[in-house]
């Protein structure tokens, strides 16, 4: 008896169509498009952590997602990042110690990661750096402008109603009195001391030890190693590696990362050249308005 031509036809095609979305669904889980796959290898998840530190929203979110998937037996954070916001950075600092409690957490270092970059590194189970990774900056930092000489230049006068003597604290339109310098210092040195505790209790390291390099310098991953703020030298191959291991997995593994939000219309209009730029402009002016754990080369 003969098969209907349609027949056939219609089952080679859903076939066809299964072979097709199995290969581009595994490459894509390996190349770090989605969440699972149907690789028997195991999976080993990457968070990166990129740039200056402003918001920890969407890390932590992925962080928690990571922890939540069963398939993923052990985390990579990934940072290369000069450091940023103080709250920030302690956030994603939290949000790598809540997944230590559910998944092996290694922390590896990119071509930097200093400062908050550090601090955030601190929170997981191991630490793996470059021997040329730049790292360190064990400080605390604000800055403030002051354009006074400018505005008489050109005429503008500033005029402020206060509640307090310490409202306008930092304003870019007067000097800084020296009560409020004792003031601002008073925070970054609180700041720094929380920087510090961090690094004495993860790290096992005394608090002399730590003030000794916390001087704001930066040294290079082989020197941190030295140092006692890094365990292993080595890429990110060599992190996911140890992460299977504290994971109790000795086979292969796939690299997964998180995947990637589907863009809207309003999306691609935002990321048009001039929205780039703003959001650039934007995201300086709010890091530089706060304390920061932030290397400045």
């Amino acid at each position: 008896m003969r098969k209907h031509p349609v027949v056939l036809g219609f089952v080679l095609l859903i076939a066809l169509g299964a072979v097709v979305y199995f290969m581009s669904y595994r490459a894509g889980v390996q190349s770090g498009g989605g969440m699972k796959g149907f690789s028997m290898n195991d999976k080993i998840g990457v968070v990166p952590v990129e740039g200056v530190i402003a918001d920890s929203l969407e890390i932590a979110e992925n962080l928690e997602a990571f922890g939540n998937d069963s398939s993923i037996v052990a985390v990579v954070v990934r940072i290369d990042s000069p450091g940023g916001g103080v709250a920030a950075s302690q956030e994603i600092y939290d949000a790598v110690v809540a997944l230590k409690k559910k998944k092996k957490v290694v922390a590896s270092m990119g071509s930097i990661a200093a400062s908050g970059g550090l601090l955030i590194a601190c929170a997981a189970d191991k630490i793996v750096a470059n021997p040329g990774t730049i790292t360190g900056s064990i400080s605390a930092v604000m800055q403030f402008a002051n354009v006074e000489e400018l505005m008489k230049k050109i005429g503008v006068k500033s005029s402020v109603v206060k509640s307090g003597p310490y409202k306008d604290i930092g304003s870019p339109m007067r000097e800084m009195t020296p009560e409020e310098k004792v003031i601002i210092q008073e925070l970054i040195d609180d700041i720094y001391n929380q920087f510090i505790d961090v690094i004495v209790r993860d790290r096992k390291l005394t608090r002399p030890q730590v003030i000794a390099i916390g001087d704001g310098r930066v040294f290079s991953g082989r020197k941190a190693k030295e140092y006692g703020l890094v365990d292993q030298l080595g890429d990110l191959a060599a992190a996911a590696k140890l992460a299977g291991t504290l994971a109790g997995s000795h086979g292969r593994y796939d690299l997964v990362y998180p995947p990637e939000k589907s863009p809207s219309i309003l999306d691609y209009v935002l990321e048009s050249a001039a929205g780039r730029f703003a959001r650039s402009v934007r995201q300086k002016a709010e890091t530089w308005g706060g304390a920061g754990y932030l290397y400045i080369p």
